[in-house]
């Protein structure tokens, strides 16, 4: 699998990149899917989301059909009812926002490594935790350390 773009995230007023896809949680307990059409090979899932954390809370704020041009998808097609954003209480998990200069690349999914990743633990749509760990560049990415916490 070629790697892939990364989900759009808004947190603590900086726009930052995901290497997780939290709207995958909400197909695989069994919501329809609808076909987005993959643009490229970096984009299997045929989506881009874009999502923000407010008041410790996460929330899918847009969907675009296409990396290169302003394709939105309505949120309404997949959440009827919800308005211009959706609360994520499907998802529990690890967000991981990749930090800082990129260490080594992998050609294969959000394998690449970079300096530090930060982590933002979720539970069912709320923000519980965060961390930042720094990535060994001299024992490339098999040398993932948790060297502390932070908010």
């Amino acid at each position: 699998m070629t790697a892939q773009f990364g989900e759009h995230l808004r947190y603590q007023g900086e726009n930052m990149t995901m290497a997780t896809e939290p709207l995958e949680t909400w197909f695989a307990m069994g919501a329809e899917r609808p076909w987005f059409g993959s643009v490229c090979s970096a984009l299997w899932r045929g989506y881009l989301g874009s999502w923000e954390i407010v008041d410790d809370r996460l929330y899918l704020v847009g969907m675009n059909a296409s990396p290169f041009e302003d394709e939105p998808v309505p949120l309404e097609r997949l959440f009827p009812g919800h308005g211009d954003r959706v609360f994520a209480h499907w998802y529990s998990g690890t967000l991981r926002v990749p930090r800082g200069r990129q260490l080594a690349y992998v050609h294969m999914g959000y394998s690449s490594t970079y300096e530090r990743d930060l982590m933002l633990q979720i539970e069912r749509g709320v923000l519980r935790s965060t961390w930042v760990r720094h990535n060994d560049e001299a024992l490339g990415d098999d040398a993932l350390h948790d060297r502390g916490s932070g908010s």
